[in-house]
């Protein structure tokens, strides 16, 4: 599976289109709280380790979280059809 990269401001705008705390992604995706808050206190791309990245992508795309990636306009997010 390819992940695709994302920023910091991606995940939280992700977080925030789902209603979610940094504790809900926590929960959802398997990452201790601290290390999300840790991640989502930089910006820029998404660090951290490679599994790591993977499953805060994966928690959120399996909420309904399309990433879209730069396309003239900047990198953004959206909700999935018949999501919420």
């Amino acid at each position: 599976m390819s992940i695709p990269k994302v920023s910091i401001r991606q995940v939280k705008a992700a977080r925030a289109l789902l209603g979610w705390s940094q504790s809900d992604l926590a929960l959802r995706s398997g990452v201790s709280e601290p290390t999300i808050k840790r991640l989502e206190a930089s910006d820029g791309p998404l660090g951290g380790r490679s599994d790591t990245v993977e499953k805060v992508v994966s928690a959120l795309e399996q909420a309904g979280i399309i990433f879209v990636s730069e396309n003239g306009e900047g990198p953004g997010v959206r909700l999935r059809k018949g999501v919420i």
